[in-house]
């Protein structure tokens, strides 16, 4: 549809805690014509924000970026790959658990190809302070075995590729985009963004992943997808818990949750 339109949105090159990574980042066909602009690439429809509704959500992020001008992804990581097998590692566990385990792993295997060479067995001793490390190890191998086979041992820089990739699911795709990348083809939703949207009123109670997702590509300017994330998952990690009634200022003033309100 729309063949010979284009979206130009979003994109660009992001500096790792190494050297820049370079992507080549085409005209990108439009795919949702539907959409606001922007946003045609998407592969799914976008519900236009109202203005007042975007007036209300940069409120809010303004805020969140006062409170937390530092905000930002906090798995250790050099390169794409090592992001890709530390995302991985999250699932059901903690950034802090993840991390304490990668510097082991990664000293042992540098490379894609030296993963791919590996066996899920010789992986696992690495990684069996993390919850399920048998199936992220095998999840590890196949991916990195695909990396070098399939993709010349770069981690794609695509939603559709990377989500080829065992243990890669959109959430995976979104931050291994936005952080070794750049990239801002998805606003990654987890459990903070999920608890957090709906606290502070974006979504509904009971509103599905994909929906929040969706909603806050709306609400949201492309170029902030990245960091907006990061600063919900901070405020939900530092204030807005998933138990008890929130006492932070933001709270106060937005959240559901907040002591007073409701």
């Amino acid at each position: 549809m729309g063949g010979n339109e284009t979206d130009d949105a979003g994109g660009g090159g992001r500096v790792v805690s190494g050297p820049m990574v370079p992507v080549e980042r085409p005209k990108r066909p439009v795919r949702t014509p539907g959409n606001p602009r922007g946003l045609k690439d998407l592969p799914f429809p976008v519900d236009p924000a109202t203005p007042s509704e975007k007036r209300r959500a940069k409120r809010i992020f303004d805020l969140l970026t006062e409170a937390y001008p530092d905000a930002d992804c906090e798995l250790d990581f050099s390169a794409p790959h090592e992001l890709l097998i530390a995302t991985i590692l999250s699932a059901q566990s903690t950034d802090a658990g993840v991390n304490r385990a990668t510097p082991g792993l990664f000293a042992a295997f540098p490379e894609p190809t030296d993963y791919a060479a590996a066996t899920p067995k010789k992986i696992e001793p690495y990684i069996k302070t993390i919850g399920l490390f048998r199936n992220k190890a095998k999840a590890i191998h196949s991916s990195m075995k695909d990396v070098v086979e399939r993709y010349d041992g770069r981690v794609p820089t695509t939603v559709d590729k990377l989500l080829t990739l065992r243990g890669v699911a959109r959430k995976t795709a979104g931050v291994v985009l936005g952080e070794a990348y750049g990239i801002n083809d998805c606003f990654v939703v987890d459990t903070h963004v999920t608890r957090l949207a709906t606290r502070l009123g974006f979504v509904e109670e009971g509103t599905t992943v994909a929906m929040i997702e969706r909603r806050m590509m709306s609400l949201v300017p492309r170029k902030d997808w990245r960091i907006a994330c990061h600063r919900l998952i901070f405020h939900g990690r530092r204030a807005c818990s998933a138990r008890g009634v929130c006492e932070h200022p933001i709270c106060k003033r937005y959240c559901s949750n907040a002591a007073g309100r409701g």
